[in-house]
Parts: C-alpha cells; sequence; structure tokens
C-alpha cells in the first residue's frame, strides 16, 4: 500500500470508530463533514473543517479522543492540527440565538449549518429496507407491524410506537417503513426526522416567525417518522407543536411512527396529555438480539462493505458483542479496519487483536457474582438467597432472572452457571432463561427492569 494510501487508511479507521462511540445525530453533524490529510509518515494529521465554530467545537470536544485513536491504530504519536477548508464562498458565523428559544435547541444544533433551503426532502436513507433487515425473535413482532403500517397507512397502529435500547434497529425499521410506502406511492408526503431537528424547527420558526410554514410542512405530511421522542423531556413549546402536529395528522388519517428508548410511560418531563396519545396505538419493544441473529447480522452486514466475514469469525464476535446491533456494527468496523490496515486476512485472532479493548473490558467488567450481587440489590435480597434452596417467589424469581443475565452475558456454559448458583442442574439454568426471555417479551415492567440491570453491569 503506498503511504497516501495508508494515510487515507489510518483516517478511514479513526472516523469508523467515531461512528461507533458518537452517537448518529452527532457523528453526522460533526465527523462525518471532515476530510484529513496526513503525512507519509503518520507522525502529522491535519484535519480541515468548514468554520471557525466548528473548529473551536471540534479541538475541544474531539480532538484529543482523535489523536489516541490515531496512535492507538497506527502505533506512533499522530500530532492532530485542525485547520479551515478552503471554500470559494464566506463562512456564514453563526446566529445568535434568543435566550429562550437556545434553551430548547439541542447543544449540537447551535451554529450548525443549515440545510438547503427549497424542495421537500424526506431524510430517507434508501439501503435502510425491509429486505436488509435481519429478522429475528427479538424484533418479530415489531417487524409484522411495521409491515403492516407500511401496506395500509393511517389505518391500524397508528400511533406506532417502537421503544428499545440504543442500536437495537429502531431507525432501520422506520426508514423501512417509508421506503416502502414510496415505493408504492410515489407521491406520498413522507419524513423521517430526528426529535432534535423538530427541536429545532421549532426554534428556527419562533425565531423568523415563520410558523405558517412550519404547519404547511408538518401538518401536510402522510407519513411522519419521528426517532428518539424522548429527547421533548422539558421543552414545552417543542411539545405544544408536536401535540399540534399529532393531532392535524391523525385527523387526515396521516400516520405517525415514533421510536424511544423506553415506553411511554417510561417517558420522563413528557406532558401526559402527549404521553397518552403515544400510548393510544400500538407499542412493541425490539429486543436484544439473539446470538444466531447477531451472527447473520455480522455476515451479511460484513458484505455489504465488500468483505466476507468466515462465519466462525462471526461467531466468535457475535459471543463477545452482545448488548445490540450498533456495538456489532462497531465490533466490524474495527475489524475491517484493522485488516485493510495490516493487510491480513480476517480470521479470529486477528478479530481478538482489533477488539482487544473491547474484550478487556467486558472481562474485567461482567462476571457472575457481579450479576448476583447486582441483581439481589436491585431486588433487595441477599447474595446468598442466589445460591440457597429457598423457593419462595421473592426469592426465585430473580434468581431465575440473575441466572438469564449470566447466559446473555458471560461466556459461562449453562452448567458452569448452575455450579455458581449452589450446585443447580444445567435444566434448572435453561429453564429460568427460557422462562425469563419469554416473558421479557410480553411483559414491559420485566423488560424494563432487565434493561436497567443490564446498563448498570455494563457499566
Amino acid at each position: 500500500m503506498s503511504a497516501e494510501g495508508v494515510g487515507a487508511s489510518l483516517w478511514q479507521a479513526c472516523v469508523d470508530q467515531f461512528a461507533q462511540e458518537l452517537s448518529e445525530q452527532q457523528f453526522n453533524t460533526w465527523i462525518k463533514p471532515l476530510t484529513a490529510q496526513v503525512t507519509d509518515d503518520l507522525g502529522r494529521m491535519t484535519v480541515f473543517v468548514a468554520n471557525r465554530f466548528k473548529l473551536d467545537w471540534i479541538r475541544a470536544q474531539y480532538a484529543a479522543r482523535l489523536a489516541d485513536m490515531a496512535e492507538k491504530l497506527s502505533g506512533q504519536p499522530v500530532a492532530i492540527e485542525l485547520a479551515l477548508a478552503p471554500r470559494e464562498m464566506p463562512v456564514r458565523m453563526p446566529v445568535a440565538m434568543p435566550a429562550v428559544a437556545e434553551a430548547e435547541l439541542p447543544r449540537e444544533a447551535v451554529g450548525a449549518a443549515e440545510e438547503p433551503a427549497g424542495g421537500f426532502r424526506n431524510r430517507l436513507n434508501a439501503q435502510l429496507t425491509f429486505d436488509t433487515l435481519v429478522e429475528g425473535s427479538a424484533n418479530r413482532m415489531a417487524r409484522a407491524a411495521a409491515m403492516h403500517v407500511a401496506g395500509t397507512p393511517g389505518h391500524l397502529y397508528n400511533p406506532l410506537f417502537i421503544y428499545g435500547g440504543v442500536g437495537l434497529g429502531k431507525t432501520h425499521l422506520m426508514h423501512a417503513v417509508g421506503n416502502k410506502l414510496l415505493a408504492d406511492q410515489p407521491q406520498a408526503k413522507v419524513l423521517y426526522i430526528h426529535a432534535e431537528q423538530f427541536v429545532s424547527d421549532v426554534v428556527k420558526a419562533y425565531q423568523r416567525k415563520t410558523f405558517d410554514e412550519f404547519k404547511e410542512r408538518y401538518h401536510s405530511l402522510d407519513l411522519l417518522l419521528i426517532d428518539d421522542v424522548q429527547f421533548f423531556a422539558n421543552k414545552d413549546r417543542t411539545q405544544e407543536e408536536f401535540f399540534n402536529a399529532f393531532e392535524a395528522l391523525l385527523a387526515k388519517k396521516s400516520h405517525i411512527v415514533m421510536t424511544s428508548d423506553t415506553y411511554p410511560k417510561g417517558l420522563t418531563d413528557i406532558h401526559e396529555r402527549l404521553v397518552s396519545r403515544f400510548d393510544s396505538g400500538l407499542t412493541v419493544a425490539i429486543e436484544p438480539p439473539e446470538l444466531e441473529m447477531r451472527v447473520a447480522i455480522l455476515i451479511n452486514k460484513a458484505l455489504a462493505e465488500g468483505a466476507e466475514m468466515p462465519e466462525e469469525v462471526a461467531f466468535f464476535v457475535a459471543k463477545n458483542v452482545r448488548s445490540n446491533v450498533r456495538e456489532l456494527e462497531g465490533a466490524l468496523r474495527k475489524i475491517l479496519a484493522y485488516s485493510r490496515f495490516n493487510q491480513k486476512e480476517i480470521s479470529i485472532q486477528l478479530a481478538r487483536e482489533a477488539l482487544r479493548d473491547l474484550l478487556s473490558i467486558q472481562n474485567r467488567q461482567i462476571s457472575v457474582e457481579n450479576i448476583q450481587k447486582t441483581v439481589a440489590d436491585y431486588y433487595k435480597i441477599k447474595v446468598a438467597d442466589m445460591y440457597s434452596k429457598k423457593r419462595p417467589a421473592s426469592i426465585a424469581r430473580p434468581r431465575q432472572i440473575a441466572m438469564y443475565l449470566a447466559k446473555e452475558l458471560t461466556q459461562k456454559s449453562l452448567p458452569e452457571i448452575g455450579e455458581l448458583f449452589g450446585g443447580r442442574d444445567h435444566t434448572t439454568v435453561l429453564h429460568a432463561v427460557r422462562k425469563i426471555a419469554g416473558e421479557r417479551q410480553q411483559l414491559t415492567e420485566l423488560n424494563q427492569q432487565l434493561h436497567v440491570l443490564e446498563q448498570t453491569l455494563k457499566g
């Protein structure tokens, strides 16, 4: 590989790492637009930024992390320089926001570049379709509901509220609904938007006194897809405008699909009348993907990147990266970048090297003993009850939950887990795992409890 090619690979590997670490909104706003030049000896990386505001922000928020990434990937210190990208048009400085409006504007949006005016943009990603979504028990119900909405919008399941943890495929499902509807009805007005952008649009409408245009844009849609509605918390004006848009769209039999990191009644600092609207259609959960689904996702996404991942490597990664699809994608990017940068074939050994930081963190943090203590604390029982022979429901239930989490979050076999729970038979563990996994799909409260426990254990 030429020196120039190595430099480009180093920059791309850093970008891939940021894509794994940051939210989609942050990555698209700050990292994706950047370009960089790397010296032949990899000692200096010059990153080009569009304007002075963004340059200062990148320096404060991301430059140190970039230097650390580049050093780890290249095996040597890399000096990071930030420079303004040459451009023909003068850079517009950020517009000063009125204090009351800026309080509602997401931090990332202050001073960010505006979209080009003119023309209706649906903001859909054409690659995110039902065909490219890997189906499994974790997302089967949500996928079926989304397909029904795409086929007969404005009827059943309106609104459709999809909830689950970060990176489980909620956004993919929403784009799939929009793309399917447009394939069937090319003239339909469809808009995908992140809740933070809706907040930004409300702020702009207040600043510029352009609420007629705002209402025309949102109230005339046939399908509104809005991501991460938990971001409306504590933003009263935004909630008022979304309530109005919600009512207008339902009145004209347009469809609304929303996502959140929690179920409607679990949302905090959202007006009760809005929560009741969220809960008035169909609410479905997406769970963390099971092993076979994770393997299929890895193999499919590797192919989409023009690479072939051997099945045994996919199984190795899937067993070690369990929480969500985004982490799987991040692990895949690391492996592909490591493979390209070192010009080595993808193997279990290469995957182990590429993911060594991730694997060491997981191995250090999550143990069966840690799970037992965390679950015992959560349900207010003694740790000793985890391996005692006591069987009242107040003890047996948390014990089964701990067994389920041990199977999901550690590499222990069923017999090994049984041994750590007071010498129980592996069939007892299997029964507990299947029981809790099945009930998680049905019981919202249990799903939320497990979500809290998982986040606590993962730190």
